[in-house]
């Protein structure tokens, strides 16, 4: 995957500017990728109902027009958008299409996720799964950053979350899901780094771990995707008074790495 080409601000540039006004919920304009189905769909649908414009990004939008068309029905401002994050035409257009429309983006929820190997071992590497994580989970979080990060500097205001896992930190640590794991822990450094870089911008930058959730990724058993997303939500915003970045929340609690 190619980098992503963007107008970078001097980092000085970056942090001595000054902070504007937190825009109102109905404001807000929102971009969650993966959000066909799942945490995604949840996100967006509960973003939606508080006000916020949200574009739900997905690789085949035609089948998420009836999801969002539902969603504006209830009262929520909410498209579907072609975004595939693993090919940097589909976010490049994405980006440029919320520019053009709203000239802003305030919230990137980088839910997009997959390559679950709970049977792999590290021993018998599967080169193709290994790749194909770090290309959703790291790369594809990586290049959509990039690319919205102007659109939030240009405002002086912006969360992003990265939707990551509790299983890549140390404390969870075990034999399995090895490609998963190990693209989800190099997700959460990634966060920590950039929370780093735009430090006294106004743009907040976590990592959240939705839990164990009844999703096809997730499997039967586990918790309802709306109670899931509600951690989600709250980091995506995040009021300017608490100004937590670079950590990593559960259920809106701290968690270890």
């Amino acid at each position: 995957m190619s980098a992503a080409k963007v107008h970078r601000l001097p980092v000085q540039a970056k942090r001595s500017s000054a902070m504007a006004v937190e825009p109102p919920l109905t404001q807000r304009v929102a971009l969650v990728s993966g959000a066909n189905r799942g945490i995604g769909l949840e996100v967006s649908r509960q973003l939606a109902s508080l006000g916020v414009t949200v574009f739900m990004g997905m690789r085949e939008p035609g089948k998420g027009e009836k999801t969002s068309r539902a969603i504006r029905e209830l009262g929520g401002d909410a498209y579907a958008i072609k975004l595939d994050v693993t090919r940097q035409g589909d976010i490049e257009h994405a980006i440029a299409h919320i520019d053009g429309r709203f000239g802003r983006l305030d919230i990137l929820i980088n839910n997009a996720g997959g390559y679950y190997d709970p049977d792999a071992r590290t021993s018998v590497p599967d080169l193709d799964a290994i790749r194909g994580a770090l290309e959703v989970n790291l790369l594809g979080a990586w290049c959509l950053t990039a690319a919205a990060l102007p659109l939030m500097h240009r405002h002086g205001y912006g969360r992003i979350v990265n939707v990551s896992s509790e299983c890549a930190v140390h404390a969870m640590c075990s034999d399995k899901a090895p490609a998963y794991r190990i693209s989800k822990a190099a997700l959460n450094a990634y966060t920590q780094v950039t929370a780093r870089e735009v430090a006294g911008s106004g743009i907040l930058v976590n990592a959240v771990c939705p839990g164990w959730t009844a999703t096809a990724l997730g499997g039967s058993g586990g918790r309802p995707a709306a109670e899931s997303a509600e951690g989600i939500v709250w980091a995506a915003l995040l009021p300017e008074r608490e100004a937590a970045t670079g950590e990593f929340f559960r259920d809106r609690v701290k968690i270890g790495w």
